[in-house]
């Protein structure tokens, strides 16, 4: 709810400065310094809003940018993207190979791997792969005291498009006999 009324106010805020600068301009060209025209504040709401104005104050900080996204992009083709380890018991430790192949005209760069909880580790490898040659991502389930049915995701954020692919794994993780 509360990030709704985000989005709300954002888009208030962004109507506001577009009517302002481009319909309510006075047609004074002499301020040329780039500065919005607008007086209206990232944390002003609407006069007689009983909505109370949220401020965030990474609001106008700049986002990190991956580094895959500025990239040369490339493509990658996993020979499958999904893996039952089956019926598993707890506290054990399952391995997969998910063995890819860079389908791009571009160099491959994986700039990391990340699992969707502890139990999942992903190892990637660091150097770029060739187009056209293949390579390989471990990952390692261990459950631990997980029980019942159990889906995992591997996040792999490289120079692709989409910038991010993800694997799955599942088991049936049950109590050690």
């Amino acid at each position: 709810m509360k990030e709704n009324i985000k989005i709300g106010l954002l888009g208030i805020i962004a109507l506001t400065l577009v009517v302002d600068t481009f319909i309510m301009g006075d047609g004074d060209s002499s301020n040329n310094n780039n500065q919005p025209q607008s007086n209206i504040a990232a944390t002003n709401v609407m006069p007689n809003s009983n909505v109370t104005p949220i401020t965030d104050p990474n609001l106008n900080q700049p986002q990190p940018v991956s580094q895959s996204e500025s990239r040369a992009k490339t493509a990658i083709s996993f020979a499958e993207m999904n893996h039952n380890f089956g019926e598993i018991e707890q506290n054990s430790k399952h391995t997969k190979i998910f063995k890819f192949t860079n389908t791009g005209s571009e160099p491959l760069i994986i700039e990391n791997a990340s699992g969707s909880c502890g139990c999942t580790v992903p190892t990637f490898p660091k150097e770029p792969i060739a187009p056209g040659k293949t390579g390989e991502i471990e990952v390692v389930y261990s459950p631990g005291t997980q029980q019942g049915a159990q889906t995992k995701t591997v996040t792999i954020t490289a120079n692709t498009e989409p910038i991010t692919t993800t694997l799955n794994i599942t088991a049936n993780v049950h109590p050690a006999h």
